[in-house]
């Protein structure tokens, strides 16, 4: 039984996700992968997200992924791991991360008190996940937890990141919505990524895009206009409800106090990186 507040786990991982996911647009992530011989930003954020699975095929990431072309993920995977392993990777992510906070939110944050305790209560969350069905959050729940408090806390924050990730794509499976048609539609409720954004980085074409659109028009989800119908709006609002309700058990275990505590550390250090540029403006969402 839910005992939080409505949302109150989505508001919650909205704060902390965004943390999790600066590395893949910061610099200093370039940089570590290049010095590995991994230069092409493809592969370099196929290399450090999927690091976590092992040296892995195309066929698991495409999988794990969901909305990549696998064409596209074929062209890097498993290429990528001739040029670096996935302990070396996962070394140049920490290192990434300790960069790329010190750097976004300074050195006075990194080592507060408040950072400490928000390490503690997104680990604290995190004992509730489970891995079954839920790929990329069991790999990375296998990995060790950094000593420092503000890695503890990337490591913390990707775990739920993943766990609700895992859930979201189970949801898109039984609402019947192929990769494509996942990202048309949540591009139409006007919170999701830019089309130009996805075309450039999840590997579709224009036709991808079209075709995709017109299978969700003969469903009666989308308009022509793009935005999405009364029933397409719903489905939307369903997916994040089904989301909700299979992610809701690190937040329940966290307590609403816990959870109201955390979201406010988090908003908090998630104001002072996009204050620093650590988000580009067509690059939101999932």
């Amino acid at each position: 039984m839910m005992t939080l507040p409505p949302r109150a786990g989505r508001r919650c991982h909205n704060a902390l996700n965004p943390l999790h996911s600066c590395i893949f647009f910061s610099p200093d992530l370039g940089s570590e992968l290049a010095k590995l011989g991994v230069e092409d930003p493809g592969a370099v954020y196929f290399a450090t997200r999927g690091a976590a699975l092992g040296a892995v095929g195309a066929g698991t990431v495409t999988a794990a992924f969901y909305n990549f072309n696998p064409a596209l993920v074929a062209r890097h995977v498993p290429a990528v791991w001739s040029l670096a392993s996935p302990e070396q990777v996962l070394g140049a992510r920490l290192r990434t991360a300790d960069a790329t906070l010190r750097r976004l939110l300074g050195e006075e944050a990194v080592a507060s008190e408040e950072m400490a305790e928000a390490a503690r209560l997104a680990l604290r969350a995190t004992e509730a996940c489970t891995p079954h069905a839920r790929p990329l959050y069991a790999a990375h729940a296998d990995l060790p937890v950094p000593e420092e408090p503000h890695l503890a806390f990337w490591h913390a924050a990707t775990l739920l990141r993943e766990h609700r990730g895992d859930a979201h794509l189970a949801a898109l499976l039984a609402a019947g919505l192929d990769p494509v048609e996942a990202l048309v539609s949540h591009t139409a409720t006007g919170k999701g990524m830019a089309q130009g954004w996805i075309l450039a980085t999840r590997g579709w074409r224009e036709t991808d895009w079209e075709a995709a659109s017109q299978r969700l028009r003969g469903r009666g989800l989308l308009e022509e206009s793009g935005e999405l119908t009364e029933a397409g709006a719903a489905l939307r609002t369903e997916l994040e409800e089904a989301t909700d309700r299979m992610d809701a058990a690190p937040y329940e275990h966290l307590g609403a106090a816990g959870v109201e505590r955390l979201t406010e550390l988090g908003r908090g250090f998630l104001f002072a990186a996009a204050a620093a540029g650590a988000f580009p403006a067509d690059a939101t969402g999932r």
